[in-house]
């Protein structure tokens, strides 16, 4: 598989260039995901703000599109853009959680920890740069294939269920989300447009993923397993489905995000991914 690591390879290099890019593509799906839960009729209160290059986006109570993204990039933000956002969120009884780029403008994270942002966490942004030998790979009994309208809600279930059982390895996540709040965001993030696949073993569905295509970037946005048809080789072929249709394409390189130090992170390294930068997420409360 193309994917595979090969010994003595390089690791990928990411630059503020890069690093600028993945973010906005970053602000511009969390913005189309709340929009979309807006449609959805989420909370008549909910709003996209631009900020700096970047978005804060509230779209629901709990919700995971509920944070500043994209920051650091276009210079920095202004007190009164701040104010606006810390407002549109106080109005919505929540905090404001940014999420900041280590790549990013230094002179922005003294300025957040200046108005009284704390740092509660980290979150790692992982890359593999693709090429046009990507190949799809399945092992016996596993077929990848696109996901239709008419199996929808069969694929929003597997996927669910398997986002409400994370692993448990590595740095603790600093939020929990229920299974019904991953539902509605899911459904959300197939609103935004992303490509949804299943996975079948023996005929029988176990296991669902997405990415997102924007700026040459291929966001996988997700992939899940259920309990009964773990360890089969399922999150190793819906990766190489979805690479294979990325660079189809034209995408240069495929992000996901993951915990620091989790099973995520070891698993997507183990598949050629390298660490390009950390988020810090820094939040103040209402």
């Amino acid at each position: 598989m193309a994917s595979q690591v090969i010994a003595g390879r390089l690791p990928l290099f990411c630059d503020t260039a890069l690093a600028g890019r993945i973010e906005r593509v970053e602000a511009q799906l969390i913005s189309d995901a709340s929009q979309a839960a807006r449609r959805r009729g989420a909370d008549p209160a909910g709003f996209v703000i631009p900020i700096a290059g970047g978005a804060a986006s509230f779209a629901e109570a709990g919700s995971p599109f509920n944070k500043v993204a994209g920051l650091g990039f276009d210079g920095l933000p202004g007190s009164a853009a701040l104010d606006e956002i810390e407002g549109a969120f106080a109005a919505c009884g929540a905090a404001v959680q940014i999420e900041l780029a280590h790549l990013g403008d230094p002179a922005i994270g003294a300025m957040l920890t200046g108005r009284g942002y704390r740092l509660i966490s980290f979150e790692n942004v992982l890359g593999l740069a693709i090429s046009g030998g990507q190949e799809r790979a399945a092992p016996p009994g596993v077929a990848v294939r696109a996901s239709g309208d008419d199996e929808f809600e069969s694929w929003l279930d597997v996927v669910a269920d398997g986002f409400a059982h994370p692993d448990s390895e590595g740095v603790p996540s600093h939020e929990e989300f229920s299974r019904e709040i991953i539902a509605r965001a899911t459904r959300d993030f197939a609103a935004a447009g992303v490509q949804r696949y299943i996975a079948l073993h023996d005929g029988t569905i176990a296991g669902g993923a997405s990415f997102r295509i924007a700026a040459g970037v291929a966001q996988l946005t997700g992939a899940a397993t259920a309990r009964a048809h773990r360890r089969l080789g399922i999150q190793t072929a819906l990766l190489s489905a979805r690479l294979a249709d990325a660079a189809a394409a034209g995408c240069d390189i495929a992000v996901v995000t993951t915990q620091p130090g989790s099973r995520s992170q070891q698993n997507a390294q183990r598949q050629g991914f390298d660490l390009l930068y950390t988020r810090a997420i820094l939040v103040r409360q209402a």
